[in-house]
């Protein structure tokens, strides 16, 4: 970490009348660079060395910067009597040093300087020292630490190299970028599955578009001709996922570099308790990473719990009425999710032992009214449910709730050399721009679908399914040594109403790399929170390609056999 130098006078301070805000930059030592974190200090009036408080640090989100959304957190707390320090992350807004990907020894190291910032420890470059944030001892401030994806994952980067935060709430984030980048539904995570090309460029091209986008860039944030903005790793991973070729060396490169900056590498080491918010409108972070990561922190003795809200990276926030949570909208008070962040710093910030932290886990009802209960359209629950029901695929395209009900036969679908299918456009959720509803090619994917409901049907979590297919031409080719060669397939589950009109559930689908197409083969699918109500039918599809991924290469035909002794299994995580 790079030692404070008083280069100028301290920072003019705009004031609120609740609050005042003081530019600063602090100058770092990380990565083998030296460069300047650009942030925001928000002092509550009536904070002072006699009358200290608890601080909250935070960043922004990929591409942004302090200065938009980011700083509703510093104003929202402030306004509730938190020192607030809000910063550029490293590589966005005027911040300098090269994007990491929130590499814990990289923009962990830095955020841990900004923490011996509020401890009173250094100073900033203008010289600026604090001294009114609570302590628990003498270089260890009382610190939490909120903000949502890019802004999520940097605080269990943070935590794993810094035990001084006593707060985390980490929303819509990853917990293994190699899976977020290119998932591989199946257990054998060991090659990527298919590489999600719209999501993964379009933050490709908004990382290397800096310099265009913030005017007078240091050298700090200047890599090479070949890889401009980003750390160096991080091109050739983008590179090598949109080669479509994935040779065994490679690949484990790509993959140990992926998890090296992801929490699912270093989450042992984070002890600070963790409030997770994920989206359920989220195809770029679904409902499994903060799943993965919740299951991860409480088997490891770390104070952790969940909530799903609605929206995510591909939409869904809707009105604060409706008690989801909108910083910009200052109704931490009033949105479920807030009154939640409120109770957990109410706890472990400003220490309040008889606080109740809420459950462990909590999920947004988009059925149910906002104002219909004490959790308005939450549900709650002590832990997410479990695989429930079971439904099998008959080989006349029915999906029947007894083996006995299967009958006989097989199914063809081939895939052709574009995609057939789309699900969502990742890059018009980015945009704002119209995406086409989701839609499957004749002769491209297969179907089974239920008889339709007699009640509602609550899904709530990640399905399962066990399938066994059949693929000479891949069989041929499948250990050729590139991974590419394996089958790629892609499993979705539809709501078809009773007008036939059929919804895709949050427009997610599970891509899964086959390890083996003469075995039975088991895959998740993303979690969902959905009701199928009565009336409707269920229908499991599973589609040869998706135009929001990369997906096979070359033709290969699959069949898909039923017998009542033998055929594939859905299952599902129902409440009701």
């Amino acid at each position: 970490m790079g030692a404070a130098l008083a280069v100028a006078a301290p920072a003019p301070a705009s004031a609120t009348g609740k609050y005042t805000v003081t530019a600063l930059k602090f100058t770092v030592d990380v990565g083998g660079r030296r460069c300047t974190v650009d942030a925001d200090l928000y002092r509550p009036a009536g904070v002072d060395a006699a009358h200290p408080a608890p601080a909250v640090l935070t960043t922004n989100g990929f591409g942004g910067s302090k200065s938009d959304g980011t700083a509703d957190n510093g104003k929202a707390f402030a306004e509730r009597g938190y020192v607030g320090l809000v910063y550029s992350g490293l590589g966005f807004g005027k911040s300098g040093c090269l994007i990491s990907l929130d590499n814990p020894k990289i923009d962990g190291k830095a955020a841990s300087g900004l923490i011996d910032f509020l401890a009173g420890k250094r100073a900033a470059d203008d010289g600026t020292t604090i001294d009114y944030v609570t302590k628990d001892a003498g270089a260890d401030p009382r610190v939490g630490m909120i903000g949502g994806s890019y802004g999520g994952a940097i605080q269990l980067a943070t935590a794993a190299v810094d035990h001084r935060v006593d707060a985390l709430v980490p929303m819509i984030t990853w917990n293994d970028l190699s899976y977020s980048l290119a998932p591989n539904n199946v257990s054998d995570r060991s090659v990527p599955g298919a590489a999600k090309w719209q999501w993964m460029n379009g933050f490709y091209l908004i990382g290397e578009g800096q310099p265009l986008l913030v005017r007078s860039l240091d050298r700090s944030r200047v890599n090479s001709v070949t890889c401009l903005h980003f750390a160096t790793q991080a091109c050739e991973t983008i590179r090598t996922l949109n080669s479509g070729r994935y040779p065994a060396d490679k690949t484990a490169a790509v993959q140990e570099y992926a998890r090296s900056v992801s929490p699912v590498s270093y989450l042992p080491r984070v002890k600070a308790p963790t409030l997770l918010v994920q989206g359920q409108a989220d195809s770029l972070f679904n409902l499994n990473e903060a799943q993965a990561t919740y299951e991860t922190l409480k088997a490891q003795g770390t104070t952790a719990k969940m909530i799903w809200q609605s929206w995510g990276h591909s939409g869904g926030l809707t009105d604060p009425a409706s008690g989801e949570l909108n910083l910009s909208k200052g109704n931490l008070e009033t949105s479920y999710v807030g009154k939640r962040i409120l109770s957990w710093f109410d706890r472990y910030l400003h220490r309040k032992k008889g606080v109740d932290t809420g459950p462990a886990f909590a999920y947004h009802q988009d059925w149910v009214s906002g104002d219909s209960g004490p959790n308005g359209s939450y549900a709650t629950a002590p832990q997410v449910p479990a695989l429930s029901r079971q439904l099998y695929l008959s080989g006349d395209g029915k999906l029947v709730d007894n083996r006995a009900k299967v009958a006989r036969g097989s199914r063809e679908y081939r895939n052709r050399l574009i995609p057939t299918s789309h699900s969502e456009g990742s890059i018009a959720g980015m945009t704002g721009l119209p995406d086409p509803a989701p839609h499957d090619t004749k002769g491209t994917h297969l179907d089974w679908t239920s008889e339709p409901l007699t009640a509602p049907v609550d899904v709530v979590g990640a399905p399962k399914a066990t399938l066994k297919v059949a693929s000479p031409r891949t069989e041929k080719v499948q250990n050729s040594g590139d991974a590419a060669d394996k089958l790629v397939l892609f499993a979705k589950l539809y709501d078809i109403a009773p007008d036939g009109k059929k919804t895709l559930v949050h427009r997610l689908v599970a891509p899964v790399r086959v390890p083996d197409v003469t075995k039975p083969f088991t895959f998740s699918l993303p979690g969902i929170v959905h009701r199928y109500e009565a009336g409707h039918k269920l229908r499991f599809t599973v589609a040869a390609s998706d135009d929001a991924y990369v997906g096979n290469r070359g033709v290969k035909p699959v069949t898909v056999t039923s017998t009542p002794e033998d055929t594939g299994v859905l299952q599902l995580p129902v409440v009701r």
